[in-house]
């Protein structure tokens, strides 16, 4: 396990399509301190983080068809997944260094330290992420 991979728990999707769960990886984000890495990490690779109310219907729904599309590998993307219920303080610092009003369910695409999309409730796509993403990034 990488220092990315400590630092950021592993939380293995849970595609419908198995062979798409062993090729992706979730990362959870629950500590401020993981932001700095983040910041520097999407100087490397693209940076999405899902954040996600687990007490609300909507946010389960989008999460669940989500994860069910999730169709390229880690390679070249991070996917961060965050609780608002447990961490609303890294929600609120994400706001406040990002820049971008705080919603439930919502993703954000970062490369370079910048958000280049977000989007909140049903305007969440895949095919948005997969915009910013190399075409050899897709599972085979």
């Amino acid at each position: 396990m990488g220092f990315f991979d400590q630092l950021f728990n592993v939380k293995p999707t849970q595609t419908a399509d198995k062979s798409k769960a062993s090729e992706f990886t979730w990362r959870t984000l629950d500590e401020l301190s993981q932001l700095d890495a983040l910041e520097k990490l999407s100087e490397e690779k693209l940076v999405v983080i899902f954040k996600h109310s687990v007490s609300c219907g909507i946010s389960h729904m989008v999460w669940h068809q989500f994860q069910n599309e999730i169709d390229f590998n880690n390679d070249n993307i991070e996917m961060l997944y965050l609780d608002l219920l447990s961490h609303r303080d890294v929600s609120n610092e994400i706001t406040r260094r990002f820049q971008v009003l705080h919603q439930s369910p919502q993703i954000l695409v970062i490369r370079n330290g910048k958000v280049l999309h977000h989007a909140s409730h049903s305007a969440i796509r895949l095919s948005d992420i997969r915009k910013f993403l190399p075409p050899s990034n897709e599972v085979t």
